[in-house]
């Protein structure tokens, strides 16, 4: 069994957030502490920059950005959806590579999100659905989980994939 993790470089206190910011959480990196972690940020995977606009996926959801259907735009009305598709398909490139036991992600974003993602009316409301590379990550079978998931329920996650 692995006792490797991919894990939002925001989580992990890389400053690649859209705005420039890290969401580092104490408490999950703790329960982590005994694990090889190997952070990744799909955003800048896809060769966005930092700081960047904010983007949100547009009448849909992950699945439907890789299937075409749908696109990523940022506030400012560019379109980022080969951006987008580009850092999933390197994300997923990153997994396939470590043959992680799973993979945490940042809730809400238009890439990492997972069951809910920002509605793509830059209001900051949500719709059901997964981001971009938790999308594809899912469809490739690793299993992907929220930061908020796994402090929640450790024993269960961790527990599952390593004991």
């Amino acid at each position: 069994m692995s006792q490797t993790i991919l894990i939002s470089a925001c989580l992990f206190g890389i400053n690649c957030r859209y705005d420039g910011t890290e969401k580092a959480m104490p408490v999950l990196l703790n329960l982590l502490k005994d694990y090889r972690l190997i952070s990744f940020c799909p955003e800048s995977l896809g060769g966005l920059p930092v700081p960047r606009p904010p983007a949100e996926i547009q009448d849909g959801d992950g699945l439907e950005v890789l299937s075409g259907l749908v696109k990523v735009m940022n506030i400012e009305g560019q379109d980022l959806t080969r951006e987008f598709v580009q850092g999933a398909y390197a994300s997923l490139d990153l997994a396939n590579s470590w043959k992680p036991g799973l993979i945490i992600i940042k809730s809400k974003s238009p890439s990492c999100g997972k069951g809910l993602i920002y509605s793509g009316n830059f209001r900051g409301g949500l719709k059901n659905g997964d981001g971009v590379t938790t999308a594809l990550l899912r469809q490739a079978g690793f299993p992907v989980f929220t930061a908020e998931e796994v402090i929640k329920a450790p024993d269960q996650i961790l527990g599952k994939n390593y004991g």
